[in-house]
């Protein structure tokens, strides 16, 4: 069985490598056959080329990476594979797959409405609106694919309202959508971090909700949730399946 090589994106924050550590852990005991690696774009060790490199030197012939992103954006279209062309140049012999990023699944959008829940707010509660708070790209589709996430999320409960909003690069900032949802009566408030773990932008969305809600709920970050690693293995095995289906037809 190839190899997954599970790419996070790599943070300065300690908290953040923690976090997907213990993502990938959850991954490698859903399927304890798989040979899961973690490695970094950036930031933390061990990198994407150290670990393509240490396949390679096992004598593998076939890897599948396994983008932990949540948005196809540069890393996942550009910065990503660049690095993995550069190791099949150096690797002639191993085939290195990506996989398509984790993405907006809606297991993932379940997890974080578990999340929610464990913060303290039921789908039941109606006095309560909820922001996505997610990092913003320079792409406005991307952004606009994201804002749509809110909605998905609000799917069955009764809250009074869920609006997405932006770290960076794009608006509402965390004090817009506090002060949309307040205008709709919103009593409560619960930040749901769209983030797979914690750092500075997580914390960075959490002062300015202080500021602007000192009440506010917050939820934890995506992390080790079972469906994460559902998903993660899902984009394993359709790497895969594409993969034979191009050999079959070639």
């Amino acid at each position: 069985m190839p190899p997954m090589i599970a790419v996070a994106h790599g943070s300065r924050d300690p908290r953040s490598a923690r976090v997907v550590s213990a993502a990938v852990a959850a991954i490698r005991a859903r399927r304890p056959e798989l040979d899961v690696r973690l490695c970094f774009l950036d930031l933390n060790a061990p990198s994407v080329d150290q670990v393509v490199d240490a396949v390679a030197a096992e004598g593998h012939s076939t890897a599948v990476a396994v983008p932990l992103l949540l948005g196809s954006a540069f890393h996942a279209r550009v910065d990503l594979p660049g690095i993995l062309a550069a190791a099949r140049a150096r690797h002639p012999q191993l085939t290195v797959l990506q996989s398509g990023v984790l993405g907006h699944d809606r297991r993932l959008i379940d997890a974080v409405r578990d999340r929610i829940t464990t913060a303290g707010a039921t789908a039941d509660d109606a006095d309560t609106g909820v922001v996505l708070a997610a990092v913003g790209s320079s792409h406005t589709a991307a952004n606009d694919d994201t804002r749509r996430l809110a909605a998905v999320l609000a799917e069955g409960t009764r809250w009074a309202g869920a609006v997405t909003c932006f770290a960076t690069s794009a608006e509402p900032t965390v004090g817009q959508a506090i002060s949309l949802l307040r205008s709709r009566g919103v009593e409560r408030i619960v930040i749901a971090p769209w983030f797979l773990a914690p750092g500075r932008l997580t914390d960075r969305v959490g002062a300015a909700a202080l500021s602007a809600a000192p009440d506010a709920l917050f939820a934890d970050t995506i992390g080790a949730h079972p469906h994460l690693a559902d998903v993660a293995l899902d984009r394993y095995d359709a790497a895969l399946a594409v993969d034979a289906r191009i050999e079959r037809s070639a």
